[in-house]
């Protein structure tokens, strides 16, 4: 009775506030882009209340683009950060890392190792069955539900064919840096094979698999072999600056569609295997045969499973509903053996399961309530069930007194939402909306949104929206606890749920002339306050300790403004951001400045298109600015630990690429070249205080230099 109590009155208090129709998605004759994420109803850009960018598939054929990871890096306010130490690049918008934004794929959060949705490896998501990609920044919790706090990424898959067979195969070979070599251990290799197939207007299938081997990037290290040792010198020369993996897509969709009734399955596979070689090595006296040098080298193997059901369509001629279930399951598997480097020797140490994830996942909407064409209605609900594990390997997911051994932690919640727009008048709507998330784990939580567009003559629109989310702690943040000789890490049970408010005002210009030219101007202003933020802090000097905590409060400021042109046969983005963070945190023992550090991206992409040769010339750029923050560190002895400022310098992104089509389109080839200004480590300095110990300077690992790329597309469609 309780429950149903909370969820009367939550619909009731939000059926007060109706939904507008659709209108008519052009302008002056102009088509727009339609956008499915977040919406009531699919719609063009600009009727869309949120700002919606889209990467379109054709952007992805221009850049190349294998995995997530290889486009994201020129889009503003986006960052991908590798770890050379996992082999994973991870993404933050805002400033904030990977655990407070959302990735799906057609509306459902993809599981990762130990969460759902968030802190995705770029690099584990394909793009051969992609038709585009649509991100939204800012709070997205209504319709998105936890750690939706920064904005979403949401990857829309191919349902659909133009002829009744399309079949593709690709082989692509790029050099890493410049380290490479034809059908061998260097260099990076692609090969990929997708068929689509239109049984009658009803019936579609299609099946694809891409095999991705990224041999790593030695760099100035000495590789899997590196034996010189000096016993007065620590080893840390040998293996690669970027791990080497190689990965395994596969997947398949069917679809089903009658009418305004569509139901479509989809299934992937994902395999991939990372070699981790130590960069300490050791010595070992064998007796008869001398001091053999070794490390301890680890594999790791990971597994995805996902399935996903969805149907949607129209209840009593009227209602539409739209449907997802989904099944996921994420495991890493590790395998730790020491490598004998002369003779290639391999003695196993120990082989287990080091992470999983399972998930049951349902998301649901009813919409279209009115038939008048003022007002629309969306409700839903979202379930989710995670499983999840960690060995005592990882140092988590110990039992509940710590005192070692393994443990399973499900995490539950159960929401409702919903969200409507009015449409005032034929130019100006009111979009609102809130959630509430029944926990398992947390006290229940609940998320809202206000949002308003207005559109003017002469092409001129207006946005602005507030939001309310939250971000529930992952199990690592839960359930650590690394404490040995030299570690003490702990996690905290007791932690509560992060809360995010955004607040986001912008404008935009669009301009069609009748000679074809196509200019759109717009300026984004945003802030963010992030509330009871999760940090790693020091909570005891001497021994040293580490626990998480609520202790932070973190603040940005957004300026932005983005350009588009089109003329013909040209396509240019330019686009500017000024970002301010203010990250206030207080451990007790030490406490951070919360003054505003500010930053400066730019980017800029221009596209030539030559009809008669049927060739594109494209060229992107990103810059990122001077960065700055604030990081605790400890010290060996009793003096107490304390904040200085970070600093890492600035660095640009330089692409650029040749797409041509022969024989009509039925072969593609791709030449160019990433990371043109040769960047690889990218410096740290760590200013020190009056008193304090001096400053240190380490290097950031941003990209593996300049390479080279060709690509080559076979296309047989009919």
């Amino acid at each position: 009775m309780q429950f149903r109590a909370k969820v009367s009155l939550f619909f009731i208090s939000v059926l007060s506030l109706t939904a507008a129709a659709q209108e008519n998605d052009t302008i002056k004759g102009v088509l727009e882009e339609v956008v499915v994420t977040g919406q009531i109803e699919p719609q063009s850009i600009n009727k869309s209340v949120f700002n919606v960018r889209v990467i379109s598939n054709e952007d992805i054929k221009r850049q190349a683009g294998n995995n997530l990871a290889d486009v994201m890096n020129q889009y503003l306010n986006i960052t991908v950060m590798p770890n050379n130490s996992t082999g994973k690049s991870t993404v933050s918008m805002f400033g904030l890392d990977g655990q407070y934004l959302k990735i799906l794929v057609d509306n459902v959060p993809l599981v990762t190792d130990n969460g759902l949705g968030n802190n995705v490896d770029l690099t584990q998501i394909n793009l051969d069955d992609i038709d585009h990609i649509e991100i939204i920044e800012g709070s997205m919790g209504v319709t998105h539900g936890a750690n939706a706090v920064s904005g979403i990424i949401n990857i829309i898959t191919k349902k659909a064919t133009s002829t009744d067979y399309e079949v593709s195969a690709t082989v692509q070979e790029e050099t890493i840096g410049d380290e490479y070599e034809p059908f061998a251990n260097r260099g990076r290799h692609i090969q990929a094979l997708r068929v689509a197939h239109s049984f009658n207007s009803n019936w579609f299938a299609s099946i694809g698999a891409n095999h991705n081997d990224f041999t790593g990037f030695q760099d100035t290290r000495g590789g899997e072999n590196y034996t010189p040792y000096d016993p007065n010198t620590p080893q840390t020369n040998r293996g690669y600056s970027w791990l080497p993996k190689e990965q395994w897509f596969t997947n398949a969709t069917l679809r089903y569609q009658k009418g305004l009734t569509r139901v479509f399955y989809k299934f992937d596979y994902f395999n991939e295997h990372i070699d981790y070689y130590d960069p300490v090595v050791g010595s070992e006296v064998v007796t008869g045969v001398g001091i053999l040098r070794y490390s301890n080298d680890r594999k790791y193997d990971t597994q995805r499973f996902y399935h996903h059901l969805n149907a949607s369509g129209h209840l009593f001629n009227q209602l539409s509903y739209n449907v997802s279930a989904s099944y996921q399951k994420q495991q890493r598997d590790v395998n730790e053996y020491r490598y004998y480097i002369q003779t290639g020797q391999q003695t196993p140490r120990f082989d287990e399961t080091f992470q999983r994830t399972e998930v049951l996942y349902s998301t649901g909407t009813l919409s279209n309530f009115f038939k008048n064409s003022i007002a629309d209605l969306q409700i839903g609900y979202e379930l989710v069930n995670t499983d999840g594990f960690n060995s005592a390997l990882s140092g988590t997911f110990n039992n509940d007194d710590q005192q070692g051994g393994d443990l399973n932690k499900r995490l539950e919640n159960y929401d409702v939402f919903a969200a409507s727009e009015v449409k005032v008048s034929e130019r100006f709507s009111i979009r609102p909306g809130a959630r509430y998330s029944f926990q398992s784990k947390f006290d229940d939580q609940w998320a809202a949104s206000l949002g308003f567009r207005q559109l003017f003559n002469q092409g001129y629109e207006a946005r602005a929206s507030f939001g309310r989310s939250y971000r529930t702690p992952n199990y690592d943040e839960l359930y650590t606890y690394m404490v040995d000789a030299n570690h003490n890490v702990q996690g905290n049970s007791a932690l509560l749920p992060e809360t995010g408010y955004t607040v986001e005002l912008s404008g935009r210009k669009s301009t069609y002339t009748a000679n074809g030219l196509s200019i759109s101007n717009a300026l984004n202003v945003t802030y963010n306050d992030v509330q009871d933020r999760i940090e790693l802090a020091i909570v005891n000097p001497s021994p040293l300790a580490y626990k998480y905590i609520n202790i932070s409060n973190y603040k940005s400021f957004l300026a932005s403004t983005s350009n588009s042109f089109k003329y013909k046969n040209w396509d240019a983005r330019v686009g500017v951001t000024l970002l301010g963070i203010s990250r206030k945190i207080d451990t007790g023992l030490a406490a951070s400045d919360d003054k505003f550090l500010f930053n400066v991206q730019a980017n800029a992409n221009v596209g030539y298109t030559v009809p008669k040769w049927n060739t594109v010339f494209s060229v992107y750029y990103k810059l990122m600015g001077r960065s700055q923050q604030f990081v605790q560190t400890g010290s060996i002895d009793t003096e107490a630990p304390q904040f200085h400022l970070q600093e890492i310098e600035s660095f640009g992104l330089l692409d650029a690429s040749v797409r041509k089509s022969f024989f009509s389109g039925r072969f593609d080839a791709t030449v160019g070249a990433r990371n043109l200004l040769d960047v690889v480590n990218v410096q740290s300095n760590v200013a020190s205080n009056a008193g304090a110990h001096s400053a240190g300077t380490t290097n950031l690992l941003m990209g593996y230099g300049r390479s080279y790329f060709l690509k080559l597309t076979y296309n047989l469609n009919f």
